[in-house]
């Protein structure tokens, strides 16, 4: 089965890059929500958090919080969770890119977290974890179904091989570097329930889980 593999103090934050989809198993993934009590304050002002749930971000580095009426407003909160994706919940399908998040003492700031760090224990770094599911607020919208984008595969959306066991997703359009070569056209519970001429099984999570894909003609 084919898996896609994305305060008071310094803020900083990453761009997720989007994710390959692996050979591996189904598993189920947990994780609490952020935003709740205990969270550090905003740095911006306005949310009780650091981009918390319907906050706003700008564009460019580094991300800050701005109000969603602000003309330097880019991108919306859809969900923020604690933890790191790969252990947490799944952003919503609306998704078009996501923040990870560290957060430890020192002055208010933001800067970008090196790839090797975004999902380190927090055990052993000292920095509390955490995430947040963006939509653009004015298009592209690369987490739609079909545009070759976002942190999540869905119905709709297309994939090349990228290697053996291994692929990608890519615009449906052919306006990607790779040309698609399977689409996605259904999701279900377990893979008895894709139509006999499936020609590939892709991971999707949630409650239906097994994501039906033929082959682009």
């Amino acid at each position: 089965m084919y898996e896609r593999r994305r305060a008071p103090g310094p803020v900083r934050v990453l761009l997720s890059a989007l994710g390959v989809l692996a050979l591996t198993g189904c598993h189920p993934s947990s994780g609490a929500p952020a935003g709740l009590s205990g969270q550090q304050p905003s740095p911006g002002g306005y949310g009780d958090v650091f981009l918390g749930p319907a906050d706003c971000s700008s564009r460019g580095e580094p991300v800050r919080e701005v109000s969603c009426r602000s003309e330097k407003a880019a991108a919306r909160v859809l969900a923020r969770y604690s933890g790191v994706p790969s252990n947490g919940p799944a952003c919503p399908p609306a998704t078009d890119f996501v923040l990870h998040i560290a957060e430890n003492g020192g002055p208010a700031g933001a800067a970008g977290l090196p790839e090797d760090d975004r999902d380190g224990p927090a055990e052993e770094t000292g920095t509390l974890r955490g995430y947040a599911c963006m939509r653009n607020l004015e298009p592209p919208h690369p987490g739609d179904p079909g545009q070759g984008g976002g942190p999540l595969t869905v119905v709709g959306d297309c994939v090349y091989a990228s290697r053996e066991g291994e692929v990608k997703e890519t615009a449906c359009g052919g306006s990607g570097t790779h040309a698609p070569e399977f689409e996605v056209e259904s999701a279900v519970a377990s893979r008895d329930r894709c139509p006999g001429t499936t020609d590939l099984y892709v991971q999707l999570g949630g409650d239906s889980p097994v994501g039906c894909a033929h082959r682009v003609r």
